[in-house]
């Protein structure tokens, strides 16, 4: 029986999307949820790369091993599985990569899949710097965005490859080009100020809505909110800005949010409103997700941070930034196929 090398790309691609979307929420699970230093070496947990049972003279061990970091076996099962789960991604990335480099059929996605392996052990890295650096908010906000970006070019060749087989087949729209372009620059800018204050403990800064702490231009500290390098050697569990610095990230943030959800307004209603078949259903899904995203950043404040809430607005945001991507597919013809 021949083998449709062709298919197997194909699956390996949509296998990944999937596998990226999930370490992705995930990950922001494990964060929100206070397990991101649960395990406090790299690669393993505690010296080990199984999470340890927890045996009476185990947590003893390790908790004179570690004195500054205690065995929580539910936090370390938290971080562990994000890394488990990680690593096949990189796994299966590897195999895309080893496909392209080893069959001639593959040469003209052998960038892409080059490309992607490069993000991918980039990824690894700020993972590791990521515990390593005692959640560094910087580290932090990039792995975010590298765990973004490896789910984006996913989704695209993706995309593209189910075009270049009749499914889902790009319509073309150059004019919708120039402002789905700077939509995803804006969305992308917008994640990074979420993963910004999500990094510095800054969504309850303001505790309320539409106002913040009974203002609406409450004392703030912007200089400070947005230093990217405070130093080496700091825990930054739990945050380390004072209030005004954080306020300075959480209002910048919502003005964010404010300007994002114009943008991508606008966009969605092009596509419905002008696009073909594809394009409409797209506007109308993009625009669907972003009612749904602002409504849980208001939820997120008006609940006081709710960790299903909070855990769902960093899912959102992944599904509107690949929202985005499916319009810009939309805009590129498949013979501009260069990636």
């Amino acid at each position: 029986m021949k083998i449709n090398l062709n298919r197997i790309f194909l699956n390996l691609l949509r296998l990944g999307c999937l596998l990226a979307l999930v370490v992705i929420i995930l990950g922001a699970y494990v964060r929100l949820s206070d397990a991101g230093l649960g395990c406090p070496d790299w690669p393993g947990c505690y010296g080990k790369l199984i999470v340890p049972e927890g045996s009476n003279s185990q947590v003893e061990e390790m908790n004179l091993a570690y004195p500054e970091r205690l065995f929580e076996k539910d936090k370390a099962w938290k971080e562990m599985s994000h890394r488990y789960l990680a690593s096949v991604l990189g796994f299966l990335i590897l195999m895309l990569a080893a496909l392209t480099w080893f069959k001639p059929q593959f040469l003209s996605v052998r960038l892409f899949s080059s490309i992607l392996l490069v993000f991918v052990m980039f990824q690894g890295l700020l993972g590791m710097w990521t515990v390593t650096l005692l959640l560094k908010p910087v580290v932090v906000v990039l792995h975010l965005l590298g765990g973004l970006t490896i789910l984006s070019l996913l989704y695209w060749k993706m995309l593209r490859q189910q075009s270049c087989n009749g499914f889902f087949v790009s319509e073309s729209s150059a004019e919708l080009l120039p402002i789905v372009v700077t939509a995803l620059f804006i969305l992308f800018c917008q994640i990074s100020l979420g993963g910004w204050t999500s990094s510095n403990y800054a969504a309850l800064a303001c505790p309320d809505f539409p106002t913040c702490q009974n203002m609406w231009w409450p004392e703030m500290n912007f200089g400070e909110g947005f230093t990217l390098w405070h130093g080496l050697g700091i825990d930054y569990e739990g945050g380390t800005l004072n209030g005004e610095a954080r306020t300075a990230i959480h209002m910048t943030h919502r003005v964010g949010a404010i300007i994002t959800g114009v943008i991508i307004s606008y966009v969605s209603f092009r596509a419905i409103l002008t696009g073909a078949k594809y394009l409409r259903l797209t506007g109308i899904v993009v625009l669907i997700l972003l009612i749904t995203q602002l409504s849980l950043g208001v939820a997120n404040i008006k609940f006081n941070l709710p960790l299903s809430i909070a855990v769902a607005h960093n899912g959102v945001a992944a599904l509107l930034l690949l929202s985005l991507v499916t319009l810009l597919h939309h805009c590129i013809s498949d013979k501009n196929n260069i990636l």
